[in-house]
């Protein structure tokens, strides 16, 4: 299990507006914003810490996308995924690979890959079968 996700970002504004739309869907809110960064949680988060974290290096070095690393986030249902999807490309997104399923992960794998602002891939995934609640 993990603590907390910290990815980097060159603006923290602009990257609050991009994930404000893309998160939305699968119901994270921004908990915190600060000159440093931002982060979020599920609505009914009760943790003391946030899930997740976009933030200026903290070394004042540029902010670079990982090469290999995709922060993946869990969708409800698969309409949440298509939503998610299409927020973070009508937010500026680059697409990674569009909504659908996944059969070399496993039968239910519906999820979908966009790059944001500064890079970072992104992804939504259902891992339940079509038409569960």
């Amino acid at each position: 299990m993990f603590s907390h996700i910290t990815i980097g970002t060159a603006h923290v504004p602009r990257a609050a507006r991009f994930y404000d739309e893309v998160l939305k869907p699968l119901g994270m809110q921004r908990r915190k914003t600060s000159k440093a960064g931002i982060c979020y949680a599920p609505a009914e988060f009760g943790g003391v810490n946030e899930p997740f974290w976009v933030v200026r290096p903290l070394d004042n070095s540029a902010a670079r996308a990982g090469n290999g690393v995709t922060v993946a986030f869990e969708a409800a249902s698969r309409a949440a995924v298509d939503a998610f999807y299409n927020a973070a490309i009508a937010s500026g997104g680059a697409d990674e690979g569009a909504p659908g399923l996944r059969l070399h992960y496993h039968p239910d794998y519906y999820g979908a890959y966009a790059r944001d602002l500064d890079g970072n891939k992104i992804c939504a995934v259902c891992h339940r079968p079509a038409g569960a609640a």
